[in-house]
């Protein structure tokens, strides 16, 4: 559906406004200027295109109202694998987690970006458990399911990987899957992780524990990915 690189946008080229409008969300930044490709910069001006239809780009609190509405939206959809859902309730709960990501971002410990398809909110994506003295991080993600079969998060996953190993100067990138989540594991398995095992009884979702599937990659086995 897509083809060509895989675009970031560092942080020297954000423009004012982009940059007003971080402020307007959780206050200036405590690294005004960092590099990118330094290893573990600020992550809060991360940014990505991908295609004409489809970008990444970090949270901010005016993406809160839409986000819920999606979340809303897909609430017995996406009940089957998350377990968060019972702590969004309201915009509010909403407001508090992409201060809360923000937050992690800043200190440079992963971020959430929004999954952006047609100039609309389709689902997120993340990078977490960054461990700077291992090299290391995990990623998560979620689709709306009216958004499922476009191609839209393998593509969203291409991006994050390249930026961990490109920016990030990670080693390791980490999928976890629940057994029985075919679409979710479909992601690793297109992009070639190797599988490396199950943990058992890893999460509880609402009444009762699921296994995740560990899926990981390193920076040996990596080549830049084009979006397809």
């Amino acid at each position: 559906m897509f083809s060509g690189q895989i675009e970031f946008e560092p942080s020297a080229t954000l423009t004012s406004s982009k940059r007003s409008d971080q402020r307007a969300d959780d206050g200036p930044d405590q690294n005004p200027g960092q590099n990118l490709d330094q290893p573990f910069a600020s992550q809060l001006d991360f940014s990505c295109h991908i295609s004409d239809r489809l970008q990444l780009r970090v949270l901010q609190l005016r993406d809160a109202p839409e986000l819920f509405a999606l979340i809303d939206t897909n609430r017995d959809y996406l009940r089957e694998w998350l377990s968060w859902l019972h702590t969004t309730q309201t915009v509010d709960d909403t407001k508090h987690f992409i201060r809360q990501i923000r937050r992690r971002a800043r200190n440079s410990e992963g971020f959430a970006a929004a999954i952006f398809y047609d100039n609309a909110i389709a689902g997120v994506i993340d990078i977490h458990d960054v461990t700077p003295c291992d090299k290391k991080a995990s990623i998560g993600y979620w689709l709306a399911q009216s958004e499922q079969g476009k191609g839209l998060m393998s593509n969203a996953c291409k991006a994050i990987v390249d930026y961990g190993f490109q920016h990030l100067n990670l080693n390791r990138i980490s999928i976890l899957c629940a057994t029985g989540n075919s679409r979710s594991q479909a992601i690793p398995k297109r992009l070639g992780f190797n599988y490396e095992g199950t943990l058992r009884e890893a999460q509880w979702i609402e009444t009762h524990f699921v296994d995740h599937e560990v899926y990981s990659l390193l920076r040996r086995e990596w080549s830049p990915f084009t979006a397809e």
